[in-house]
């Protein structure tokens, strides 16, 4: 080989390297040893530590509303876009093309033209499927629309960074989050595997100030703007009897404070612990948090998707960490009609944390996620009972089953895993 071109390869690789390096990178590790339980989820103690120790304080007053699927989600929230009348801010991960992504940008883009100020931010690799009329038909109308860590050589660093949260506010007075995209995949009621299984959440009152100041947080890193003032935050009246807080976590501000808020829960857990989520792969922290809380007499069930899954290689690596969890008499169920996407999680059917959070590395180190945290055994129970309806239509696995596991499989599910502190 010609040794200029033997110089072009060795430059080629050692950018390559460093590109690697820089970006697939884990975060900072902080908490590298497992969280005592010193209090359960229903002392004062706890609430104080979510409030003080992780988060924002918990706000009395608001009113949340579950929805579920996108036959219910959708219009909830088109509604709320063409009621608004001074701002609109909205922060996703998912936006692709398709029927539901142009009514969303004509219902966006007609309140723009009507004066209202409306700010989009889309994760640049979550809307890389959009497709670019959608965007100018939105910046036509007056929209500002941003696209979230596109890359660039200058943020190299940040590439495996994205925002993966789900934030939309209207007004600054009506709020909503949960796991849903905006995609055909999440239209309907989950009645085929063309139709995913989710939950999103309408929420009103003084903690919808916490979803606005998460937004703006995201907003101001991407544009260096402020939005503030009334239009934004208002004074908000107290709307119902929920305490919630808005906990939010970033690799840029403490990428490990969603793992800990997770862990202090699940330590907290007195007596169930119920956790749906589409990608299941627990660290050994987080296993032995479930085992320990398991082998104490808490009741521990997880909702996790069967073969319908957009990320085989999530789900291998996932259930290659179930043997310590089956053997301390966790009960992991699959979903069976389609993906399921819902990302909740209810302890002692008193604390729901329902959010974009999924139970995996790149939820706890990489992203940016939101949870709502809400104690209070009302909306617990609300959720426990769709907990148990999904159950109806998942297959329990077995520690038996999973250990009769072919042995090309298991060697499969072991690669997979390996790639854990990326999924």
């Amino acid at each position: 080989m010609h040794p200029m071109w033997i110089a072009l390869v060795s430059i080629g690789l050692t950018l390559l390297v460093v590109w690697l390096v820089l970006t697939l990178n884990v975060g900072e590790t902080r908490i590298d040893q497992r969280v005592t339980r010193e209090y359960g989820s229903a002392d004062p103690q706890f609430r104080r530590a979510l409030g003080s120790l992780l988060g924002p304080p918990i706000v009395e007053g608001n009113w949340v509303e579950i929805l579920k699927n996108g036959e219910q989600i959708f219009p909830a929230m088109l509604e709320a876009i063409r009621s608004a009348r001074q701002t609109i801010t909205f922060e996703t991960f998912i936006y692709w093309s398709g029927s539901i992504g142009d009514e969303f940008a004509d219902a966006l883009a007609e309140r723009a033209r009507q004066g209202v100020r409306v700010h989009v931010l889309l994760d640049w690799f979550g809307s890389a499927r959009m497709e670019d009329r959608l965007i100018e038909k939105m910046r036509a109308a007056g929209i500002e629309v941003k696209r979230y860590h596109k890359p660039h050589w200058s943020r190299l660093p940040k590439l495996n960074n994205r925002t993966h949260r789900k934030l939309l506010v209207i007004d600054g007075t009506t709020g909503f989050t949960g796991g849903v995209g905006i995609a055909e995949q999440w239209r309907g009621q989950a009645q085929d595997p063309d139709h995913w299984r989710d939950n999103h959440y309408r929420v009103e009152g003084p903690v919808v100030a916490h979803l606005q100041g998460v937004f703006m947080s995201n907003w101001i890193k991407a544009t260096g703007a402020v939005l503030h003032g009334e239009a934004y935050f208002p004074e908000l009246q107290p709307r119902g009897d929920l305490p919630a807080q808005m906990f939010s976590s970033s690799p840029s501000g403490g990428a490990d404070s969603m793992h800990l808020m997770y862990l202090m829960t699940i330590a907290a857990a007195s007596s169930s612990i119920d956790l749906s989520t589409p990608y299941f792969v627990p660290d050994e922290l987080a296993t032995k948090a479930l085992t320990e809380a398991a082998r104490r007499g808490v009741k521990v069930r997880i909702i996790t998707p069967s073969s319908h899954t957009d990320s085989p290689v999530v789900r291998r690596a996932s259930r290659s960490r179930w043997g310590p969890l089956l053997a301390a008499g966790i009960e992991i169920f699959e979903y069976q009609p389609t993906l399921y996407h819902s990302k909740v999680l209810v302890v002692d059917r008193l604390l729901a944390s329902i959010g974009s959070t999924n139970f995996d590395n790149r939820s706890f180190a990489l992203n940016d996620e939101a949870n709502l945290n809400v104690l209070h055994q009302g909306l617990a129970a609300e959720l426990n009972e769709i907990f148990e309806q999904d159950l109806e239509q998942a297959e329990r696995v077995t520690l038996e089953a999973w250990q009769g596991r072919p042995l090309k499989e298991k060697l499969i599910e072991r690669a997979a895993s390996l790639l854990g502190a990326q999924l």
